[in-house]
């Protein structure tokens, strides 16, 4: 056996020429699947998260999470232009590094993506309740919390998350249809909240600026970049998309440029409304909207939330059963999760184990639980791809590259340095977890992934 196995250019390339999957996306369609999940949960709730943590120099918070993610994109740009198949980071570490580091951070991902589709699901079940209750129309506990709540379920959270994979069931691009459509509404609720509130701003809130120093801004920064793992998920679509090398590269470039003006502007105009020890977190925009006197901008924002999340959901569940897919693809897992849908040309029974997993966690365990485990593993991925993109410059540097990150080895070490500066800001009790779960994963991987693996086999067989 042999962990440090790695596949080949060719074998990536293969993959992605003779895949099952439809090709049907462009690089308009990725810029949409990144805001889609960008621009949702973290918009509505980290915001306030942030500026309870920074204050008004939740900008700065904003602003450097912004930076530490184009880094990152510029990473990815450059990996998804050499190979562009479904994975992302695992794909990419499975060509950097060999077989033993692409499980890890392919089990890194499935906790990220898993544990974010349901607290998006929890999220958005929350404030669709509120909403209803709004309208006079109050739900059973029973049906709308969870047993540590009190209730027996909650049941929206469930639904929407189910309906979800009935459409990514159907087929990604009616998916991609969905999502644009939802991704504009989206955008114009936010852009509407940005123009009710700016000429109520009050520059006596925003100071003072730093009221928790240079710690609460990073703080905040580590946890609004939670806000913006919508991108990589732009990179598990490479295997469907029509020119990969040309508009997974855009796509990310698009996707961040709209985010990090959206995520900017409304931390602005949030903390400029609301003194930072007063913002509403669970209902920041909203809120700050009807403090001001505009409660019609209040219910139309949240209503954009509620739309909001569920694109968010739909590209956090794609791009979890994508990484699952080429992980089953590969050996490492049951080769139940690969296989594609005779009509619908997608991973159909992956899809719905997906949603259900994510259906059962969202419905049974509270928000409050869910999000706790957080950015570290996103994080962890990012400086993977930033040390791949050296190593394989050295290693494989006839391969054609549509998009080279410019400054190497500089632009990916100041990425790994901004990444580990963040991931220090975590709480102890995240690192814990975190370990906890990769020993479970390499238990898994000794047990099941390295005896199936389908690259093992052959390196074996070819000795």
């Amino acid at each position: 056996m042999n962990l440090w196995v790695k596949k080949r250019p060719e074998d990536l390339q293969e993959a992605s020429e003779h895949t099952q999957l439809r090709k049907s996306l462009r690089a308009v369609d990725l810029a949409a699947l990144g805001i889609g999940s960008v621009v949702g949960t973290g918009i509505f709730v980290a915001t306030g998260q942030g500026a309870h943590l920074a204050g008004p120099g939740v900008l700065l918070s904003f602003i450097i999470a912004a930076i530490t993610a184009g880094l990152c994109a510029l990473t990815y740009s450059e990996l998804a232009s050499m190979f562009p198949v479904a994975g992302s980071t695992y794909s990419y570490s499975y060509a950097a590094f060999g077989e033993v580091i692409a499980w890890i951070i392919g089990w890194d991902l499935m906790l990220e993506y898993l544990v974010s589709a349901s607290a998006v699901a929890s999220g958005w079940s929350t404030t669709f309740i509120g909403l209803l209750e709004n309208l006079g129309l109050k739900l059973p506990k029973a049906l709308t919390q969870t047993p540590l709540h009190g209730g027996m379920v909650d049941l929206p959270a469930i639904l929407i998350t189910l309906l979800i994979t009935w459409i990514l069931f159907v087929g990604i691009k009616e998916s991609a249809v969905t999502n644009n459509i939802i991704v504009v509404i989206k955008m114009a609720v936010i852009i509407l909240f940005i123009v009710l509130g700016i000429s109520h701003v009050k520059l006596s809130n925003l100071t003072p600026f730093a009221p928790y120093g240079w710690k609460g801004i990073m703080a905040g920064a580590a946890i609004i970049f939670f806000a913006y793992i919508g991108f990589d998920a732009v990179s598990t679509a490479a295997e469907e998309t029509i020119n990969p090398k040309k508009d997974v590269p855009l796509g990310l470039m698009l996707c961040l440029l709209v985010v990090i003006l959206l995520y900017v502007g409304v931390a602005f105009v949030l903390t400029g409304l609301v003194p930072y020890k007063e913002i509403d977190v669970g209902n920041a925009l909203p809120a700050a909207l009807a403090r001001i006197g505009i409660r019609w901008g209040g219910a139309l924002v949240a209503t954009g939330g509620i739309i909001g999340m569920i694109s968010t959901l739909l590209i956090t569940v794609y791009g979890q059963v994508r990484i699952f897919m080429v992980m089953a693809r590969d050996g490492l897992l049951p080769e139940v999760f690969s296989r594609v849908h005779p009509v619908h040309k997608t991973p159909a029974i992956c899809t719905w184990i997906t949603g259900g997993l994510t259906a059962l966690i969202a419905g049974f365990f509270p928000l409050s639980i869910i999000i706790e485990l957080c950015n570290i593993g996103t994080l962890f991925a990012f400086i993977l791809v930033s040390v791949g993109v050296i190593v394989l410059r050295h290693t494989q540097p006839n391969v054609e590259r549509k998009f080279k990150t410019p400054l190497v080895p500089f632009t990916p070490l100041v990425t790994i340095g901004f990444c580990l500066y963040l991931m220090a800001s975590l709480p102890a009790l995240t690192w814990l977890r975190f370990s906890a779960w990769l020993l479970i994963g390499l238990a898994i991987y000794f047990i099941y992934g390295a005896r199936h693996s389908k690259l093992q086999s052959r390196y074996l067989n070819s000795g």
